[in-house]
């Protein structure tokens, strides 16, 4: 049973999620990745049961509260054993970890290697991480945009929210403004997924995507004519500012007719956005659609004009 029920938020079919309350927890995950974070607290952040948040988490996140917790304290413990020449104790002691024989233990499962070997080998790979003279090319993705040039794309390896790396697009032209923006993006054929619904999530950080600027994931439904049949870019729930790592996520159906695919991160005006650990996947009817189309009432309403608002 929740505790303190928060307002939660509204998608398409009138059906409640956890959405503002999943953003929430992971901001205060974030704000605590050093201290010590337990279930309990982080439940008590969006006023819920640990019993009923556990679920949720897992449901929306795809990854277990302390599995998460975990992976994101080695992200960073990784960044500062590339980053710094602070010893592997106090990083392992920094991160929540009872030992540097158990931090080692849990670094050489995700990386392969123990951090000491980690720190000399990555050390002499790294050029820099953000490479200004030209877009990378990252297998799988397209760069593109109604003004590509004045972007740039990279895969950042000191700045990512599991692993070691993530895609970063940038803004670099002092003229850049709203209306200008580039994407990373895929397109797929759509066969295996037609007459299913589907989610296309990912973790998103940002830095000065200021007021007149946005960020955002998307994903869009093209029919054999390249017309548009479903749709939606969160630019009713827009990234601004400077944030954290978040979990953010399009929910659309796909119709019989659908013959591509098309996910994607966009940022449109000034700005820096990282893109990580994304997923797709078939989800059930009972998992509310994000579309544009959405958030029409289900039937007619004050047909007699009688309901009026104070």
């Amino acid at each position: 049973m929740m505790k303190g029920r928060r307002k939660t938020s509204r998608t398409g079919g009138g059906s409640v999620t956890y959405v503002n309350e999943i953003q929430t927890a992971l901001k205060f995950i974030e704000k605590n990745l050093c201290e010590c974070i337990s279930l309990d607290s982080v439940a008590e952040s969006v006023g819920f049961s640990k019993y009923h948040f556990h679920r949720t988490f897992q449901s929306e996140v795809g990854i277990p509260l302390y599995d998460y917790i975990r992976k994101r304290r080695l992200a960073s413990a990784s960044t500062l054993l590339l980053n710094t020449d602070i010893s592997i104790l106090e990083i392992a002691i920094k991160h929540q970890f009872e030992s540097q024989e158990a931090f080692t233990r849990a670094f050489k499962s995700i990386y392969n290697l123990p951090p000491g070997r980690y720190r000399k080998l990555m050390k002499n790979l790294i050029t820099g991480g953000f490479n200004m003279s030209k877009n990378a090319k990252i297998e799988g993705w397209i760069f593109s945009g109604a003004s590509p040039q004045k972007y740039q794309l990279c895969l950042d390896e000191k700045v990512f929210n599991m692993g070691t790396k993530s895609a970063c697009i940038k803004s670099i032209a002092d003229d850049c403004a709203n209306g200008d923006f580039a994407t990373i993006m895929q397109q797929f054929n759509a066969t295996n997924f037609l007459g299913k619904r589907v989610k296309f999530s990912a973790f998103v950080k940002t830095h000065d995507v200021n007021d007149d600027a946005w960020c955002g994931l998307w994903m869009r439904m093209d029919d054999v004519s390249g017309n548009m049949i479903g749709f939606d870019n969160m630019q009713n729930r827009t990234i601004k500012g400077t944030t954290e790592w978040n979990h953010y996520f399009n929910v659309l159906d796909v119709p019989d007719n659908t013959t591509v695919i098309n996910i994607g991160m966009l940022l449109s005006g000034k700005g820096q956005a990282w893109l990580d650990n994304v997923s797709f996947q078939v989800v059930d009817y009972k998992t509310p659609t994000t579309s544009i189309h959405s958030g029409f009432p289900d039937f007619p309403i004050n047909l007699f004009f009688e309901e009026n608002k104070e």
